[in-house]
């Protein structure tokens, strides 16, 4: 027996459950890789749909699955807070000022892209769940990029064609910031250098600036409690120059509301 659960074990990542059977993953599927660095993507397979909420899988404790997918819906809406904190609670008049970016949807999108991938960093240290969230999160940044898109008058076809290119350059722009992030600050500087400021940054002080809130604003991020940011999505972001310095050492315990739920 004890050897039959070994197996059982080693073997429930190559299967999906689909009503009442199993059905087993490819090997391709079983080992879909690290996309959004490091977020997983899940395979999109709902039992309710597929089975119309009636059927249950053998094995598998009815309660807990319900609580499985109560804790998904809370962490569904964390991360549209979470996202929602990357552009409102985000100061991109400041930004615009210091660094000398035009107030364009391009400008925005890169301050938007730093933030969010900040987001994806400290997610991702929290286990199955934070990579969840963090997958979440890309999936509103992207419905909130063409929506504000579509808002703008922007042609269809046009806006198809900028998304694929953004999307090309938002994969870049994380393995970049990955990579300068475990590196010193000249290798973050150079990731600031060739993605936020696309090259064209004559003045070393704005990148010095730049690189000095990213290494603070993670420090700050990773001060806060893990399963509060799961639960709740709050993110204070700090200021780009900072009157206080202290204070980035002491984040505010943020309050989880569950009503409604």
């Amino acid at each position: 027996m004890a050897l039959l659960v070994r197996v059982l074990r080693n073997r429930i990542s190559q299967w999906v459950p689909v009503c009442s059977l199993l059905v087993p993953v490819s090997s391709t599927q079983a080992q879909w890789g690290r996309a959004l660095s490091g977020t997983f993507q899940w395979p999109q397979i709902s039992q309710s749909l597929a089975c119309g909420g009636s059927e249950q899988i053998p094995g598998i404790d009815v309660q807990w699955n319900r609580k499985y997918h109560t804790t998904n819906k809370k962490i569904k809406i964390a991360a549209l807070r979470m996202y929602t904190s990357c552009v409102e609670k985000t100061d991109f008049e400041e930004f615009f000022l210091r660094c000398q970016m035009p107030d364009t949807f391009n400008s925005w999108f890169l301050i938007t892209l730093l933030h969010v991938w900040m987001c994806l960093v400290r997610m991702k240290q929290e286990g199955r769940s934070g990579k969840y969230m963090c997958r979440i999160i890309v999936h509103f940044m992207w419905e909130d990029v063409e929506q504000r898109g579509r808002v703008m008058g922007v042609n269809s076809y046009i806006l198809k064609k900028n998304m694929i290119l953004m999307t090309n350059n938002f994969y870049a722009a994380i393995l970049g910031y990955d990579e300068g992030i475990l590196s010193d600050d000249h290798g973050l500087a150079a990731a600031l250098w060739r993605t936020f400021f696309n090259q064209k940054c004559e003045d070393p002080r704005q990148l010095e600036l730049l690189v000095e809130y990213v290494r603070k604003q993670m420090q700050y991020l990773d001060s806060m409690n893990g399963e509060d940011l799961l639960l709740t999505g709050e993110v204070s972001w700090r200021p780009l120059v900072e009157k206080n310095p202290q204070s980035v050492l002491k984040p505010h315990s943020p309050t989880y509301n569950d009503e409604g739920l």
